[in-house]
């Protein structure tokens, strides 16, 4: 029934047939459930495991690979070869794919735990009324109809319209739906309003959330998907995962990069059919397949194999730099997409707020006889912890505040006529509370007033344990008086009277909205003397305008302390009871901002980030804490910047375009409108990340760029999101955010640097092609150079020092390449030198090395036809495995040189030095040393087709490598010069074509 909310009780419980005194009957309980369902979440289909593996290679490039290492495993079998080094190649990759796979399977097998979750808050047992009879039956088992009886603690086991008060009041928990941070009274009355919000709703019990006070009888009109919790479900599976940006772009690139690759292999083995017949390949197939590995070769050179394993390294090292942070990452690949996030949609409650209500001011009649009648005290602390000072107006701390009479009986008043308690968690290491919100802040304020006749009493207090502290001066308060008779919160009312004795005395203490309590007061008491005097209309209107003060002006949550000398031997408290009180004070309490938030703000600001709060309370509270947090920043005039979720509905399409480039706050929200602000953005090009922490958050959270839980918040919430807060700090995200910029920096960086290795490792392969010499460097090698000897610089260079300026720069464009541009230009330099390197270290070793044939370079260029002619040398000299390692050397020493060039974009060595990240020096040594084992070491050598070096070769290795330092200094200095140094790279129409008077001469 999906207007419940709207009807009288009698039309519900007419439409479902129902007699609200007997109960369904057995047969309309069959009946109920065949049209309705069970009261379950429906359990949603997991992915099958294989299809999850096969999902993990649909890539092109990947699926390059795979091919190359078929065609490579075939060829080794036609040919006849054996032994490991035959089917080494093949094995490596299908290694390296594997690996990728089982990290893509566990990240994706986690996404789907969340829906699994999601059932946890679900009811398990009902009280049902059936056949006029009550009994406890499963959850499970109900069906629209159904009357069932809720209590305090009681967890709603269904949708539900309220049918029967059984107490004074009804107050439920139900921020895990709206994220409101009190609780919200129910009652049975209908509602006409239009657009209406779940907060709207005042007679639906929601299905998950807590029964706090009171008792009730309600009415069951949605079961299973159909309830507000199966909707978050609906939404959740509704939701797609988008693709980071980094991701799109190394998608992007490997796109491009598969189609260059298989251009490429096809053009070398076009431009060598001409050698298929040579004879030294023993027949056309013979030479076809020479090539053709020749051309799976490029292949493996081309793609940057170990570029997923650096990427996810590099990933996970931030991931434990940001723990630190108290920001634990859940899903890798969300590290680098906090480094171009452009708007933070951020929740108010518990992470831009403590969510501990606390009191802030508290205002009382000083004395009749003084000009300013009333005085107002502040009261610091904005957490649960019994830690805080009381200052008076003029700033000055409170020494002994339990010495002033207004404040120690309000004190009396906050501990006694109070039903929560605070007690401390060891395990956490925190204050925490039980019961509303509002009555724990006053237990706090008790704890920070203290006690009156002891001179050492703050210090005393401080002595205590944290378990002792957390409500001493509390339950001192309660073994002074005994409570006798309490007068619970009524609605009509809106306030409670607790009847207490101490010293034959009985004394009645009452709170509650100040308009109630100020009008049934006929007296008040004086804090300069204690003595009580009567209430004038004069004093009447000065406390009715510090009540607008602090509701209006300071948006504080206001309650009002009374107390009422009562007659000996009374035992009981009636309504007529609360009249004739005494007037003690007036406090002001609210969810404080987080100490910390305001300077985040201001960072957010400075770094180009949008914030935008989103809050399921009311507009004027929320349009207070954007005022101290700076988010409302120079602005005087709110309209525009905040609306409420109805406001922002009712706005045309055009207009709500442009309401989403100035929103600062969005009010009055549930969980459709979240993701709905979401999606909004999203189609404005922002990269959004969004903050919740319960269930009513979980769509919004995966539907968002970055998804951002807090610790404390829900399993469903955290499940759903990216990212997990520690300390449900907004703090904590800026500084995750700075992170994320450094990490997609270097992780930039040393994606150039392998993809500049790589261009080399291609234009080596493609000249010698070209040129018709001898393999330089065969698949097995290349394979070694990619991932090992490329991989750990690469890696190191993920640990580069951050820029100093990275949150004063504007976030990214998400649709900016990694490499792009004058960028490109200069790595298209580095990797030609590189491949030309290795080129020229294999030709000089046949043609200028003294431990070499000193072949003429026509001979060279003619290898293939050296069986079918006359030579002064063996042909076999062309199977020597010297050549092929001096050009190995030179690709992996060019290669340190050139992860030395990748610490800076821009920056010269001599500026940054190596020794600036010490990790990126031990990586090269590292390097160098595992390349002089497969050089040195037996086994190894024959595996690799390499041989030892002499100090000749080693030191043509090293002029042949230097070079590249000096290339990419001249680069980086036109980079850093652009007016001046670089040479323009667009040549203009008038310089290419002659001029007009030329041409027509």
């Amino acid at each position: 029934m999906d207007n419940a909310y709207a009807k009288s009780v009698s039309e519900v419980l007419e439409a479902f047939g129902v007699d609200p005194i007997k109960g369904l009957t057995d047969s309309q309980v069959v009946e109920h459930a065949k049209i309705f369902g069970q009261n379950v979440l429906p359990q949603e289909g997991s992915t099958p495991l294989w299809k999850l593996i096969l999902k993990q290679f649909d890539d092109l490039l990947v699926k390059i690979l795979i091919a190359a290492a078929v065609v490579s495993f075939l060829l080794a079998l036609i040919n006849g070869e054996t032994g490991l080094t035959a089917f080494l190649e093949s094995s490596v990759i299908f290694m390296i794919l594997a690996a990728n796979a089982a990290v893509g399977v566990i990240t994706e097998t986690n996404a789907e735990k969340a829906l699994e979750e999601l059932r946890a808050y679900q009811a398990d047992v009902a009280t049902v009324l059936r056949n006029g009879c009550f009994s406890i039956l499963p959850a499970t088992e109900l069906v629209p109809g159904d009357i069932v009886e809720v209590g305090v603690g009681c967890k709603v086991p269904a949708d539900m319209r309220m049918v029967e008060m059984l107490s004074n009041q009804l107050r439920v928990d139900q921020a895990i739906l709206t994220g409101e941070s009190c609780s919200v009274a129910k009652d049975l009355e209908s509602t006409s309003a239009t657009n209406v919000v779940y907060q709207d709703k005042t007679n639906i019990l929601f299905s998950g959330t807590v029964v706090v006070a009171g008792r009730a009888r309600a009415v069951v009109i949605g079961v299973g998907s159909n309830t507000a919790m199966g909707s978050i479900r609906d939404a959740m599976l509704r939701t797609e995962d988008e693709a980071t940006p980094l991701k799109k772009k190394l998608d992007e690139f490997g796109t491009f990069l598969a189609k260059v690759i298989a251009g490429i292999c096809v053009l070398v083995w076009v431009v060598n059919i001409g050698h298929f017949r040579d004879p030294s390949h023993g027949g056309f197939l013979r030479g076809a397949i020479h090539y053709f590995k020749i051309a799976v070769a490029l292949a493996v050179a081309a793609i940057p194999e170990g570029l997923p394993a650096v990427v996810t390294t590099c990933l996970a090292l931030g991931t434990k730099r940001m723990a630190r942070l108290n920001a634990i990452v859940r899903s890798l690949p969300s590290v680098e997409t906090l480094g171009c996030t452009t708007v933070i949609c951020s929740d108010k409650t518990g992470t831009l707020t403590t969510n501990m209500m606390s009191v802030l001011k508290v205002c009382v009649v000083q004395s009749v006889h003084r000009s300013s009648i009333t005085d107002e005290y502040s009261v610091s602390g904005t957490t649960f912890a019994p830690d805080g000072l009381i200052y008076d107006a003029s700033g000055m701390q409170l020494e002994f505040p339990a010495q002033f009479p207004c404040l120690l009986h309000i004190a009396m008043c906050s501990a006694l006529c109070n039903e929560s308690t605070l007690q401390y968690n060891p395990d956490k290491k925190t204050y925490e509370k039980i019961g509303e919100s509002t009555e724990v802040a006053l237990r706090v304020l008790v704890e920070k007033v203290g006690l009156p006749g002891f001179d050492s009493m703050p210090s005393a207090l401080n002595m205590l344990s944290k378990h002792e502290r957390a409500s001493y001066c509390n339950r001192y308060w309660e073994h002074q008086f005994k409570k006798i008779s309490v007068l619970e919160f009524s609605r009509d009312r809106k306030m409670m009277s607790v009847l207490c004795s101490r010293k034959q005395q009985e004394i009645m203490f009452s709170k509650g909205a100040p308009e109630s309590i100020i009008s049934r007061c006929s007296h008040i008491l004086c804090n300069d003397d204690g003595s009580s005097v009567p209430l004038t209309t004069d004093i009447r209107n000065e406390l009715e305008s510090r009540f607008q003060s602090f509701a209006g002006k300071d948006t504080l949550r206001c309650l009002a302390l009374a107390l009422k000398r009562m007659p000996m031997g009374l035992q009981t408290l009636c309504h007529e009871d609360e009249t004739n009180l005494t007037f003690i004070g007036l406090v002001g309490m609210l969810d404080p901002p987080r100490e910390e938030v305001r300077s985040a703000m201001l960072s957010c600001i400075s770094a180009g980030i949008r914030v935008i709060v989103v809050t399921g309370d009311n507009k004027s509270t929320a349009e207070s804490l954007c005022r101290q947090i700076g988010a409302f920043e120079h602005l005087d005039d709110f309209t525009g910047y905040s609306y409420t979720a109805s406001e922002f509905e009712e706005l045309a399409p055009l207009q709500r375009t442009t309401a989403l480039q100035r929103m600062v706050l969005f009010t009055r929200v549930e969980p459709s409108h979240k993701k709905m602000l979401v999606e909004a953005l999203q189609n404005q090009n922002e990269v959004v990340a969004m903050t919740g922490d319960g269930v009513n958050d979980a769509p919004a959270l995966k539907k968002a760029d970055i998804g951002i839980a807090m610790g404390s918040g829900t399993a469903v919430a955290k499940s759903a999101s990216d990212m997990v807060l520690a300390d449900d700090n907004f703090a904590s995200i800026v500084a995750a955010v700075a992170e994320g910029r450094a990490i997609y920096n270097n992780t930039k960086q040393f994606i150039r640097y392998m993809i500049s290795s790589n261009i080399g490792e291609v234009v080596c392969i493609f000249v010698a092609a070209v040129l018709g010499m001898p393999d330089t460097l065969i698949p097995v090698q290349l394979l070694w150079v990619n991932l090992v000897t490329d991989g750990l610089p690469a890696t190191a260079i993920g640990f580069n020092k951050p820029d100093s300026n990275v949150m004063t720069t504007k976030p990214r464009k998400v649709n900016e390449a990694v490499v792009s541009g004058w960028l490109f230009f200069r790595y298209l330099v580095i990797g030609a030198y590189v491949g030309l390197a290795t080129i020229a270290g294999f030709v000089w070793w046949f043609v200028y090395s003294d431990n070499g044939p000193k072949l003429p370079y026509n001979e060279l260029v003619n290898f293939d036809s050296c069986s079918t002619r006359q030579t002064t040398y063996p042909c076999s000299i062309f199977d020597d495995r010297h050549p092929s390692t001096v050009s190995m050397t030179v690709l992996v020493v060019v290669e340190m040189f050139n992860a030395l060039n990748n610490l800076s974009e821009n920056q010269s060595l001599l500026v940054i030095r190596p020794w600036s990240n010490l990790w990126l020096v031990g990586s090269i040594f590292l390097t160098m040393l595992l390349h002089i084992l497969i050089l040195y070491v037996e086994p190894l050598s024959v595996l690799f087709s390499v041989t030892p070096l002499s100090w000749a070769e080693w030191r043509i290795v090293l002029y042949l490598s230097f070079p590249v330092i000096i290339i990419d200094e001249v680069l980086k200095f036109l980079s850093r010069n652009p007016q001046g140094g670089r040479f323009r790279l667009r040549l203009r129409r008038h310089d290419l074509l002659p001029k007009k008077e030329v041409r027509d001469k």
